[in-house]
């Protein structure tokens, strides 16, 4: 039985996982940096010394019908 644990976590470590790059922008000054970008600085701080981010999103606008 433990041969059939060790085999299923084989194939999981084979199986790529999808990573998405999130576009973070610095509210004072604009610089977009993405999450892996920020997650090697000691500290969450932009270049220009501010510490708030907003999400960058795509400018595509999702409609959606009303039943």
């Amino acid at each position: 039985m433990i041969n059939m644990v060790e085999e299923s976590f084989d194939e999981m470590e084979e199986t790529p996982v999808e990573t998405f790059d999130v576009k973070y922008a610095c509210l004072r000054c604009g610089t977009e940096v993405s999450n892996t970008e920020l997650s090697r600085l000691p500290e969450i701080k932009c270049i220009c010394g501010f510490r708030v981010f907003t999400k960058s999103r795509p400018p595509v606008v999702k409609t959606v019908k009303a039943i």
